[in-house]
């Protein structure tokens, strides 16, 4: 067994246990969203807003995976960086885009939710994921952490 990689390694305990509670909350938080739009598929996929022209129900197909796969993926730390993209990407859509012109109060959420997905894909999911767990035991495993 190989050791832990220099980063994850040196990472401080509190900065570790700082990711991991910004990983579950915002991914189990954001999962709740993602939710609500799989399960309200049906009605919602003819009208979902459509931003990037690729029509509502891909729109709302593309916002679920960010929404819940991804978010899901984040919770145990899995494929951090990687899932954290479209995580990101569905909230500068939602937030930047899709309430443009709303008040602060209506993209507030989103614009919080962007940034803990611009954090995540920075600084990596910590020690305590499953990345860290698996990185030593896998050839490209310092890709998921470096």
């Amino acid at each position: 067994m190989s050791e832990p990689t220099k980063t994850t390694a040196s990472e401080p305990t509190t900065i570790s246990v700082a990711l991991l509670l910004l990983r579950v909350a915002a991914g189990a938080m954001m999962m709740v969203h993602g939710w609500s739009k799989a399960t309200g598929y049906a009605e919602m996929s003819a009208d979902f807003a459509d931003p990037l022209g690729v029509g509502p129900a891909t729109s709302l197909a593309l916002a679920i995976f960010g929404e819940l796969v991804c978010a899901a993926l984040l919770v145990p730390g899995v494929l951090t960086r990687l899932a954290a993209i479209p995580y990101t990407f569905t909230m500068i859509v939602a937030g930047l885009v899709v309430h443009a012109g709303d008040p602060w109060g209506r993209k507030e959420l989103a614009v919080l939710y962007l940034v803990c997905g611009l954090v995540l894909a920075l600084a990596g999911p910590g020690r305590l994921s499953v990345d860290a767990w698996l990185a030593p035991r896998l050839k490209w495993g310092r890709l998921l952490l470096s």
